[in-house]
């Protein structure tokens, strides 16, 4: 909308916030009776005029005045409330940094559904993968790990190499590294699964993709 030439503009006295900060949500919030928007499981004592957030986790304050306290699965921001546009400079150094978070999350939501990298260390990582109802990833080989699958929850249509079978609850498999392989919820309720990578590479980018409903290609993440 702000490239095109084909739009009229009405003046119209409304009142408006584009919400574009953490500053302005708390602005058009509910406050508490000390000021304070709490979201999630948080626990503030002796705070006032702050907005608190918590995804994941318990979040306890204590003494602050005017911040903006976020967690999420990914990191924590702490920040005065006047100056959380800055968070625009932490972005740029993380980048400047190399580091992963300024574009990749813990929890990435795909076409399919979703994951959580839940766990990881040297040589392993563990996900879980949420497909939803008629969900298909894309048959697809990796190169340098192999991967067991757990359905904890729903059931899982399961492509191994040549082999095409389903997995319930409480039942596994097992992917040696090089074999085409894919999941599928042919189900009406979300599937959940447990997926342990191992190998000497782990990275989003070791994907070889041969067949895609989505139309990716490749080895795009």
């Amino acid at each position: 909308m702000e490239k095109t030439s084909a739009a009229i503009v009405v003046p119209l006295d409304a009142g408006w916030s584009d919400v574009g900060s953490w500053d302005a949500l708390h602005a058009n919030s509910d406050l508490d009776v000390r000021g304070n928007v709490l979201r999630g499981d948080v626990v503030a004592e002796d705070t006032q005029g702050s907005f608190l957030y918590s995804e994941s986790r318990l979040l306890a304050t204590v003494g602050l005045t005017d911040h903006v306290v976020v967690e999420t699965k990914d990191a924590v921001l702490v920040a005065p409330r006047n100056r959380v546009q800055d968070v625009k400079q932490l972005v740029a150094r993380l980048k400047a940094e190399g580091r992963y978070e300024h574009s990749l999350h813990r929890e990435v939501f795909r076409p399919w559904g979703s994951y959580d990298s839940i766990d990881n260390g040297a040589r392993f990582q563990v996900k879980r993968l949420t497909v939803r109802p008629g969900g298909v990833l894309s048959l697809q080989m990796h190169h340098h790990r192999a991967e067991h699958w757990v359905v904890v929850s729903g059931t899982a249509q399961i492509t191994r190499g040549e082999e095409v079978f389903l997995l319930e609850e409480n039942q596994s498999t097992y992917i040696p590294v090089g074999v085409k392989h894919r999941i599928e919820n042919p189900g009406k309720i979300p599937l959940h699964i447990i997926e342990v990578q191992s190998g000497g590479y782990l990275g989003e980018d070791d994907i070889v993709r041969y067949e895609d409903q989505y139309g990716r290609q490749g080895t795009n993440t």
